[in-house]
């Protein structure tokens, strides 16, 4: 039997993390001593290296509890198992493309800085400067008229 900050130092897991997930009911093989103290057998090490993995996946807390819920009731629940997995798969490539259009904005500021830094372009990007730029970008920036057409549409 291990004490939480064994199976801290031997899941690679905080020992707050330890307890939380076990207080969280992710680890539905911990035991108790006589003082009221978490005690890991191998079984609840197994659970903490798997939500250890789930929540490293991103898989929030509460998908995990129904994961472990799932697999307490065994090998009947394999197909909503697979469904769990299949939507939080979904979830996750879907955080992986919002993830490449951030990057793919980041990497436009980053070629703007650098003709600014080097001197081929005004500072576009200090809203102090876009009154002085405004001719250059005049469909994003604010106008008065556009300020005319709002006003129309909320009365």
């Amino acid at each position: 039997m291990h004490t939480v900050k064994e199976a801290a130092q031997i899941t690679g897991l905080t020992e707050h993390a330890v307890r939380f997930y076990t207080d969280k009911g992710l680890v539905p093989s911990v035991q108790r001593d006589e003082h009221n103290n978490r005690l890991f057998n191998e079984e609840a090490i197994n659970w903490l290296h798997g939500v250890k993995c789930l929540k490293a996946s991103g898989m929030p807390i509460k998908s995990i509890k129904e994961y472990v819920d799932l697999c307490l009731q065994g090998d009947a629940t394999i197909p909503q198992r697979y469904a769990l997995m299949m939507k939080h798969k979904e979830e996750a490539l879907a955080r992986l493309e919002e993830a490449k259009r951030h990057a793919a904005h980041l990497e436009e500021k980053v070629a703007l800085y650098q003709t600014i830094l080097e001197g081929r372009s005004p500072d576009t990007t200090n809203p102090l400067n876009w009154d002085r730029i405004r001719h250059m970008h005049g469909d994003v920036f604010y106008s008065p008229s556009a300020e005319d057409r709002l006003a129309a549409v909320r009365s």
